[in-house]
């Protein structure tokens, strides 16, 4: 995964209180504000919501 300054890579905190963590690049362009993806999370086993860590 390449990064840049314009998109940085950004830290995702599971919500389900697992601790843990993706990582993925944002575009701060397009979408300045705070990421809060729903994706599939592989130790509880279900989709949860994970909060961007800055």
């Amino acid at each position: 995964m390449t990064c840049n300054e314009i998109r940085p890579a950004i830290e995702l905190r599971s919500t389900a209180g697992t601790g843990f963590t993706r990582v993925t690049c944002e575009n701060r362009r397009t979408d300045p504000g705070r990421l809060v993806p729903r994706t599939y999370h592989p130790v509880v086993g279900r989709h949860a919501d994970f909060r961007e860590e800055r």
